[in-house]
């Protein structure tokens, strides 16, 4: 193989990869717009709705933010999965990487705290949301606060994304991964509030489906995207990513049916399991079981057949699957940011 033919396969093994990561992004956005308007609030007479801006506009941020956050989780993961045994194939990777997680986390940032004002706007139809008004809906709602939170680790995030980027692997990959992490402990708190004594069992259960979406998709997307293009550095990267996924699959289905069906459970006034049918929370949990249980042949078939030739340095069709996998896990992100403004009863 000339030097010409593998820069040009190189160049379009980035292309793909890039084409994945925006089948994600798509998919998230379009579910969560189609998702959002089916369940929109029924005008009431006398009782003003949010207008036009607030209600596509907030999931578009609200899922923004998540896709954001996806990616630093994803890149900070990237070093972990590449190892540090031969810096001369990593570290050229790692100097693209680095800079691009800073910006991810600015960009969490930025989307957390404009979710705080279209959901103050939400609040108070009609008008313009003021300084005073974001302060007092950050100090009466703990959607607010957690929102605050969630903004100041990714902040936090970028600060250390920025030491790495003069420093490499002396930040240790470690720190940059936990900051991302517990930046997402906060956001299961933005959905649905359970008034029980289940409640910290049901939040933890959140906390973990969370996470472990966010290392799966985001470790995929990493991986599709700085390493596909790269035959050698697939081959040690992939085996490591597919023990994390496998474990991040059983988590995130786990924690999802506890999630779901426990807050309808302990909801009251719902009656299971007629409301799975008939409330459009039940509908979307069941919309998002699907498409989780569509990942699993997707994520099968890449670990099972295509890995084996991966390791041995054969040319596959990773990319396309994987393309196929994260539209999916786009999809099944829209649904969830849906679900925490869906009606229970």
């Amino acid at each position: 193989m000339t030097v010409t033919t593998a820069v040009s396969r190189r160049a379009e093994g980035r292309a793909g990869g890039w084409a994945a990561a925006g089948a994600f992004a798509v998919g998230a956005i379009v579910a969560a717009v189609v998702a959002g308007t089916l369940t929109a609030q029924e005008a009431v007479p006398g009782i003003p709705l949010p207008g036009a801006v607030v209600t596509v506009g907030l999931p578009v941020v609200r899922v923004l933010l998540d896709i954001a956050a996806v990616a630093v989780v994803g890149l900070s993961l990237l070093s972990k999965l590449l190892g540090y045994d031969d810096p001369e194939r990593t570290e050229p990777v790692m100097r693209r990487v680095r800079p691009l997680t800073v910006t991810a986390a600015w960009a969490w940032a930025a989307c957390a705290l404009l979710t705080i004002v279209f959901q103050t706007a939400e609040l108070n139809p009609g008008g313009v949301p003021t300084l005073g008004m974001i302060a007092g809906y950050v100090d009466t709602v703990g959607t607010g606060q957690g929102l605050l939170f969630s903004a100041a680790c990714a902040l936090a995030a970028a600060g250390i994304g920025l030491m790495a980027v003069r420093f490499g692997e002396k930040v240790p990959a470690e720190l940059r991964i936990v900051v991302a992490l517990f930046g997402l402990l906060p956001l299961p708190v933005t959905g649905h509030a359970v008034d029980s004594v289940w409640h910290d069992p049901i939040m933890i259960s959140m906390e973990a489906h969370v996470m472990g979406a966010a290392v799966w998709t985001g470790g995929l997307i990493a991986v599709v995207v700085f390493v596909a293009p790269r035959k050698e550095l697939l081959a040690v990267a992939l085996p490591r990513f597919s023990r994390v996924a496998t474990g991040c699959l059983l988590l995130v289905g786990l924690s999802g049916l506890v999630s779901g069906l426990g807050t309808m459970a302990l909801t009251p006034g719902v009656e299971l399991p007629g409301a799975i049918v008939t409330s459009e929370y039940g509908l979307l949990v069941v919309a998002k079981v699907a498409l989780t249980a569509l990942l699993v042949p997707l994520a099968a078939h890449i670990r099972f057949r295509l890995l084996p030739g991966i390791r041995r340095g054969a040319t596959t069709a990773v990319v396309a699957w994987a393309t196929a996998e994260l539209a999916v896990m786009g999809l099944a992100y829209g649904v969830a940011v849906a679900i925490t403004r869906a009606s229970i009863g």
